[in-house]
């Protein structure tokens, strides 16, 4: 390994002697700040007691406990036999274990090709896939424990990683060899950097945060915002068309995150695509809210967000009748607001499109982690105090569910390589996390998440109304994505079970964004359909057809019958609502 750019010495000492100014500094203030509160979702208390519930388990069968080190024993000896033949002998071996597929950390040629770096991989995987295993067989967990337990043996086995270490990272030792040092301590600089940033706590940047402005490169489709409330303003978009459908598409997006996951860019943009589509767009766009607003509940959500809406629309087009289309949680608020509206016998959708939506929350995937009395009263208890759970403490959550992608990876490119995190799009919209209002928050975990009764007649009541999703006949059309990991697509099916209009079930390729945002100009990923709605997944899927391209234009296809005739194209303000702001408005722009 050669010093390719041998920088200045004297440049070297100037950064690190900023460097150590700058730690003495944080460090200060890090201290003067240790009586404040500090809250994180993830409880080190309860982490350590489960670990020690799973040891006790573990130690009360010691004969299970003993075959399950022979076994790593057995494992270890062949890969010191396989790395001697490697090392020694110089002969091309099989290796003992290798990286699961997907699994990106060990893809540098080094990590197979030096013997030792390729001993130290497969030291690291022989013992990350025993000890997930023991988790695995240990008798007397009951269900609920065993995925926490794994979950949290997971998390640490992926931050032993060697690739996490210079040290034992081989592209960190060459970048350190060829800068002379240089990117550890402009490493260094990022981390202080994000530690400023997240006043004391570490909030890594996973992009260019300054590359992106929203209305200008990001969030750019043409509009107005035609109405405003506490909770939401309301865009409408303007027309790319002469004519338009007459019957206008509202989009209720979640308010985990924002709205513009849906408007990121021109060639990606569902927003963009349905106006030019013909489609008289309205999206709500939600506001990141503040304690001021920490007794809006989830029927709040419901009246200043869609209901509100639907007012708005038919003042500002004349038109009484809508389409909606949500995602995620705003998803789920359809639901209820659809039953709602059906208790109500008020038929103003007149068609509904989930995208990734759960309403029957028997099977949330690893969400189940944090998902029992104990944490969710922590959390209520955080929240009454605070007003809000915080928008990176959210984050959190969904981060450690793909950790390598979404946490390490960004610790070894900023602060091992010392570079900067490369400006993407996607990744500025995952880090514009919001807050989530206590009163809502908590009773949306509680019903939803923990009791599971959205699912149950008059499980709840949302404005004085119980609410039966089986009184729901308005057609519906659901989205789902075969690698979601926050709504898993098998749980999402069993909404179909309970709206009992005419139904259509797609199902698209990649996770719960990339298989959303999937433009049909990309060609990626396919999707699948069946015309007959099974008792369950496994049957729909059996008798699913494959297609080619994005699940956008099945939907065009099943929206059509809902459209209406062609009218002249509307002008976002020139209703009887005036226009308040360009799109994308005030409320979006408020980060955290």
């Amino acid at each position: 390994m050669t010093n390719a750019r041998s920088p200045d010495p004297a440049s070297l000492a100037m950064q690190w002697q900023d460097v150590m100014q700058r730690s003495q500094r944080m460090l200060a203030d890090f201290l003067s700040r240790q009586d404040q509160e500090q809250f994180s979702v993830l409880d080190p208390t309860m982490v350590g007691r489960l670990m020690q519930d799973w040891s006790r388990q573990w130690l009360a069968h010691p004969q299970q406990a003993w075959q399950q080190q022979m076994a790593f024993w057995q494992d270890a000896a062949a890969l010191w036999r396989q790395s001697f033949e490697h090392w020694a002998l110089q002969a091309k071996v099989e290796p003992v274990v290798a990286p699961m597929q997907g699994d990106k950390r060990f893809k540098d040629e080094t990590w197979a090709q030096h013997a030792v770096f390729d001993f130290i991989k497969q030291s690291y995987l022989l013992t990350a896939n025993h000890a997930l295993a023991a988790v695995e067989h240990t008798e007397g967990l009951d269900g609920h424990t065993r995925k926490q337990v794994a979950f949290y043996m997971r998390q640490f086995v992926d931050a032993m990683s060697p690739t996490n270490f210079a040290a034992t990272n081989p592209q960190v030792i060459k970048e350190t060899l060829e800068t002379n040092g240089e990117n550890l301590i402009q490493g260094l600089r990022h981390l202080l950097d994000d530690l400023e940033r997240g006043n004391g706590r570490l909030a890594t940047r996973m992009t260019d945060l300054s590359a992106f402005r929203l209305g200008e490169n990001i969030a750019t489709t043409p509009g107005k915002v035609v109405f405003q409330n506490a909770l939401m303003q309301l865009i409408q978009y303007a027309p790319s068309t002469e004519k338009v459908f007459q019957r206008p598409l509202l989009v209720i997006p979640p308010w985990i995150n924002k709205y513009y996951i849906l408007d990121l860019k021109p060639k990606n943009s569902l927003i963009k695509w349905a106006v030019d589509q013909g489609h008289t767009v309205f999206v709500i766009s939600w506001v990141n809210p503040d304690a001021s607003l920490r007794n809006k509940h989830f029927e709040d959500y419901m009246q200043e967000g869609p209901l509100a809406a639907l007012d708005a629309i038919q003042q500002a087009t004349g038109e009484k009748d809508v389409k909606a289309l949500a995602y995620c949680i705003g998803g789920t608020l359809l639901a209820s607001t659809l039953a709602y509206m059906a208790a109500r016998r008020d038929s103003r959708i007149k068609s509904a499109t989930f995208m990734t939506t759960l309403m029957d929350f028997s099977d949330i995937g690893e969400l189940e982690v944090f998902v029992d009395e104990a944490q969710i009263a922590r959390l209520e208890a955080y929240m009454d105090k605070k007003g809000y759970l915080e928008g990176h403490q959210m984050a959190e959550v969904f981060n450690l569910l793909r950790e390598n992608d979404l946490i390490w990876s960004f610790v070894i490119n900023n602060y091992l390589m010392g570079r900067e995190p490369m400006a993407f799009d996607l990744l500025y919209w995952n880090s514009d996390s919001t807050r989530m209002p206590a009163a809502m928050h908590g009773f949306y975990l509680r019903n939803m998440y923990l009791y599971n009764r959205l699912r149950e007649p008059a499980g709840i009541t949302l404005a004085g109304v119980p609410i039966d999703l089986r009184k729901i006949k308005t057609p519906a059309y659901w989205i789902s994505t075969r690698e979601d990991h926050i709504a898993p697509w098998k749980t999402t099916y069993l909404g179909t079970r309970l709206l009992t209009g005419p139904k259509r079930f797609v199902l698209g390729g990649s996770g719960h964004i990339a298989g959303i945002v999937n433009p049909p100009s990309a060609n990626k990923y396919g999707y699948m359909t069946n015309e007959v709605i099974c008792e369950t997944a496994e049957e729909w899927l059996q008798d699913a057809q494959a297609h080619e391209g994005s699940w956008w234009q099945d939907w065009a296809e099943w929206v059509k019958p809902f459209n209406g005739k062609l009218v002249a194209a509307r002008t976002p303000g020139a209703g009887q609502l005036p226009a308040l702001d360009d799109a994308p408005g005030s409320y979006v722009k408020l980060r955290l």
